[in-house]
């Protein structure tokens, strides 16, 4: 009999981080600049405990190392995706993420990072950075070297419920005021760019120039989304993404619902409402794991939740 698999989320405080993840989620966080919540991870970076069931007290990690035979036919060495809620008081650095192939090349066989944002909240008139107005490696030094940010940056106004796609070598960057739960690959691989040369504790924060220069895709092309949505008497489902890594779609359950596990696991996170899965009480905020062959499950109330899988 598989059971449930509820998580402790992993906290991290930044320079740019806010409190939204106390006030707007309830969470006991360490500091009023948290930024992140690593709320679904079993990288080494922010290993969540299990806090229930027989692996009560068992870190995420140790679960994918000890019994495979709860993920199925889960590929890769290291359990595959990674589910962040991330609170963003001011600007995050512009920045972009490597490849599978540049990573593990250059930082010790790590994996790189795709990722997508699906954005919680954000203040009115809010903004995003997605992209560059480089039309080739050339210009794209020369802007750099020359500090043209404005130019060289391609920003774009959101609101709430948008969701975007960031390949590897996006230059992108979060913006004041949003709050988003991204899922992404397993991997804590970020090459910044800029960082509007504010201080943290009196210095500058590292950049990667260089890196960032060789995984800058030029010219910038959007990625596409899904954003499918069927429509049924209790719940509706929106596709916002498949792709090589993950399929992520919004579930939004109005009454109850017997769905059927089919994947090799199945990440959830509510993130807006609450209700009941197999009798267990779940509220916004909640982030578990459906492991393989769980067979079928019930959902009731009022709630949005992401779901999301290894494709």
């Amino acid at each position: 009999m598989r059971e449930i698999i509820f998580l402790e989320p992993v906290f991290k405080s930044m320079i740019w981080g806010g409190n939204k993840l106390k006030t707007d989620f309830g969470f006991d966080i360490p500091s009023e600049r948290t930024g992140e919540c690593w709320a679904i991870s079993a990288h080494k970076n922010g290993d969540c405990l299990i806090k229930n069931g027989r692996y009560n007290g068992k870190t995420l990690s140790w679960l994918w190392e000890n019994h495979r035979e709860e993920f199925g036919s889960a590929r890769g060495e290291v359990f595959p995706l990674l589910v962040k809620i991330i609170d963003a008081r001011d600007d995050l650095s512009i920045q972009v993420h490597p490849d599978d192939e540049y990573a593990r090349l250059n930082e010790n066989g790590a994996l790189g990072k795709t990722e997508c944002w699906y954005i919680l909240d954000c203040e009115e008139d809010s903004e995003i950075v997605i992209g560059h107005n480089a039309r080739d490696k050339q210009e794209l030094k020369d802007m750099i070297a020359k500090g043209h940010w404005q130019e060289l940056i391609r920003v774009r106004k959101i609101k709430k419920g948008d969701f975007f796609q960031i390949e590897p070598g996006t230059v992108h960057a979060i913006k004041k005021g949003t709050v988003i739960l991204e899922t992404q690959q397993n991997s804590d691989i970020t090459y910044r760019l800029y960082d509007y040369e504010r201080l943290d504790n009196g210095k500058q924060r590292e950049l990667h120039i260089d890196k960032s220069i060789e995984v800058i895709r030029c010219p910038h092309v959007d990625a596409i989304a899904e954003n499918e949505t069927t429509v049924y008497e209790n719940y509706s489902m929106k596709e916002l993404i498949h792709c090589g890594y993950y399929t992520v779609r919004k579930l939004d359950i109005h009454g109850e619902q017997v769905f059927i596990q089919e994947e090799s696991f199945l990440n959830m996170s509510v993130i807006s409402g609450s209700g009941i899965i197999d009798g267990h009480e779940i509220k916004k905020g909640d982030c578990f794991l459906l492991p393989s062959e769980y067979g079928s499950y019930r959902l009731a109330g009022n709630m949005e939740l992401i779901i999301s899988y290894q494709s």
